[in-house]
């Protein structure tokens, strides 16, 4: 079988995608991952076919830029980017871009199967152009469309005028998607589904299935340390890919000079990200650059960072408790879930300092009930199916239809 898997060209948009296409690659299937700019050779570093659907322009930085500085258009920019100005926020330029190449892609691969994110509109109209069945995949652990809440608040990701223009301007009718199902895949204490629990729709009647959260955040040769235990308590540090380039790294300093007056070893992963203006390092950081979360998170005791959800998730299924600075977008969402479970804390990164993270971390390091909040949250999620029993429901749905 052939499967394109759709997505946007966000780090924790694309990432929790891709155990799920490595489990359909090793069960024999063609794959094919539609997405664009950065991502592009971040999914080919990942061992994938990739298709880049939007090749003119660098969708992520312009929208940074955007955002950032309050750029507007400009004379040589693209009609999507036109179209998408009729839409909030960036999910909407991501529809208006990324459709039609995402058609183009699926009808050159000759695809039998589109899997797409929950918030990923080029998902779902693609799978009405190819006319083919679909597979909805929640990529957030703060969050899911299952959520009547949810969705009695938001606007669904595949409708309003954005959408009903995409249809008209492709030629695609008014037919949904034929959705087979939706995956949810947050530990069924924060709101997920046990591995024997099936949830129809409210909506529309399509099946919810649970799906174990496995964290993929990049490969890497492994440092020595990593794999020794630490002699003191190993503390992560990171901010994300998006924060310091839209918030600045102050709460990181904070952060850093707190824990630099404790007895821990701190592991430092900004990625790019400049540290100049931070100086000279307390002796006990041990700044890794881009590091993947996944090489040193088991020998880790506690995670301060930012409330993205593929880095909340990250520590939830090692069982590593963690301190939320929550900044934007669905951050406090993360936070709040954290807090809520018990694996955590939380605080405003605006009102943090030094003496407050220097509390909040030695709480989660010295108060048992959130590693024992932690390994129940690590359980649960082992408990659930792993995405190659997902992949095979799947076909056996598929087969069965």
């Amino acid at each position: 079988m052939k499967i394109l898997f759709a997505s946007a060209p966000g780090y924790g948009l694309t990432l929790p995608l891709i155990p799920l296409v490595w489990a359909a690659r090793a069960a024999g299937h063609d794959v094919l991952l539609a997405t664009t700019s950065e991502i592009a050779e971040v999914s080919a570093r990942a061992g994938l076919p990739v298709c880049d659907v939007f090749p003119g322009r660098d969708i992520w930085t312009d929208l940074l830029a955007g955002v950032k500085d309050g750029t507007g258009p400009d004379p040589d920019e693209p009609e999507e980017y036109r179209i998408a100005r009729q839409h909030r926020g960036p999910f909407g330029l991501f529809t208006a871009a990324m459709t039609a190449g995402t058609i183009e892609a699926g009808r050159a691969f000759g695809a039998d199967l589109v899997v797409y994110p929950s918030d990923h509109g080029a998902g779902p109209l693609a799978a009405v152009a190819l006319g083919v069945p679909a597979l909805e995949v929640g990529n957030r652990i703060s969050w899911s469309a299952r959520d009547v809440s949810w969705h009695s608040e938001h606007e669904d990701f595949l409708s309003g005028d954005l959408i009903a223009l995409m249809r008209e301007k492709l030629g695609l009718g008014d037919a949904p998607p034929n959705v087979l199902a939706r995956i949810d895949p947050r530990a069924p204490s924060m709101g997920g589904l046990r591995a024997d629990e099936e949830y129809a729709d409210d909506r529309d009647g399509v099946p919810w299935w649970p799906m174990q959260f496995v964290p993929y955040n990049g490969g890497s040769v492994l440092p020595e340390w990593a794999l020794r235990k630490a002699e003191r308590p190993r503390v992560a540090v990171t901010l994300g890919t998006v924060v310091p380039v839209m918030s600045g790294i102050s709460s990181l300093k904070v952060v850093l000079d707190a824990l630099g007056e404790m007895d821990v070893e701190v592991v430092l992963a900004a990625g790019t990200t400049d540290l100049s203006e931070l100086g000279e390092l307390p002796e006990n950081v041990r700044s890794v650059g881009y590091l993947p979360l996944s090489v040193f998170l088991p020998g880790c005791s506690a995670i301060v960072h930012h409330g993205g959800s593929g880095t909340t998730a990250a520590p939830l299924f090692y069982g590593v408790p963690q301190l939320v600075l929550p900044s934007f977008a669905d951050n406090p969402m993360s936070a709040e879930r954290v807090v809520d479970r018990g694996v955590g804390v939380s605080h405003d990164p605006a009102t943090v300092d030094v003496d407050t993270v220097r509390k909040l971390v030695r709480q989660l390091l010295e108060d048992e009930s959130f590693r024992v909040a932690a390994a129940e949250v690590r359980d649960e999620m082992a408990a659930q199916p792993s995405p190659a029993v997902v992949v095979e429901r799947v076909i056996a749905a598929l087969r069965a239809g």
